[in-house]
């Protein structure tokens, strides 16, 4: 059959990233308590083009992902890539996958037992001139307000937030790890199921653990700086403000070895 992508251009235009986006895919990736986990992923798949091909082969897109769905562990998610890269005769291959990630978590007072869903992403590339894998965890909290606590003579506002954290490949860890450094960073975790006990513990936990969004990424910093020597880091948090009509927001970023800090104005 004629082959039609195949067939030369004029037009001299190179083409950055060529492939499919949004397709809903069943994978399997690793858990620390199960071993592996099964969950449902929106993925996107790119290549670039050469300015003298009239197309790429998409099927092939789908073909070498299917192939690799099974065992989307972090070092086989850039096997993926070099082996989408070699099929499609291209310099670079781009793959981002997000998916949620599920986590059995016991209520702190009850110990009743329910899931946790935190969103997570995949993103890396493969070329000639190297490979670059990024993860990213999402995470729900709960925050109270020191200047609210400090000012009000009875209460504090709280609210429920979203910390993400960003890690470049280095050292090998668990999404658990990510997950558990945020939780204890913030004023209280959030839970799926909480009986009275455990909604009265929650309560008072995050009222004597109040906490700004500058305190939650710097702490969140610090625990990643602890977790191992990852090339580049970064920690966001935004807080759904329940007395203002806008979000708090707060971003750090880490670039090591130098990592310097900016020269104090006085």
């Amino acid at each position: 059959m004629v082959d039609v992508q195949s067939m030369r251009d004029e037009r001299r235009i190179p083409i950055k990233k060529v492939g499919v986006k949004g397709v809903r895919y069943p994978i399997t990736v690793l858990d620390r308590a199960n071993s592996i986990q099964h969950t449902t992923a929106t993925v996107n798949l790119f290549a670039d083009l050469p300015h003298d091909f009239k197309g790429t082969h998409m099927s092939r897109f789908i073909e070498v992902f299917n192939e690799h769905r099974k065992d989307l562990s972090m070092p086989r998610f850039l096997a993926m890539l070099d082996e989408l890269r070699a099929s499609l005769d291209a310099e670079t291959a781009y793959c981002d996958l997000h998916f949620p990630y599920f986590v059995e978590k016991a209520a702190p007072v009850s110990g009743q037992r329910s899931m946790m869903s935190y969103e997570c992403s995949y993103e890396g590339s493969s070329s000639n001139s190297g490979r670059e894998f990024w993860v990213s965890v999402q995470v729900p909290v709960q925050t109270v307000c020191p200047c609210s606590k400090a000012i009000s003579e009875y209460g504090a506002h709280n609210q429920r937030g979203l910390v993400k954290v960003r890690v470049k490949l280095g050292p090998f860890f668990w999404i658990e790890d990510i997950v558990a450094i945020v939780e204890r960073s913030a004023s209280c975790d959030v839970y799926t199921l909480l009986k009275r006990d455990d909604e009265k513990y929650v309560t008072e936990r995050a009222f004597d653990n109040p906490k700004f969004v500058e305190d939650v990424v710097r702490d969140v910093y610090s625990g990643l700086k602890g977790l191992g020597s990852f090339p580049r880091f970064s920690v966001e948090a935004e807080n759904f403000e329940s007395i203002h009509n806008h979000s708090a927001y707060a971003f750090a970023e880490c670039d090591p070895p130098s990592d310097p800090l900016p020269p104090r104005a006085f």
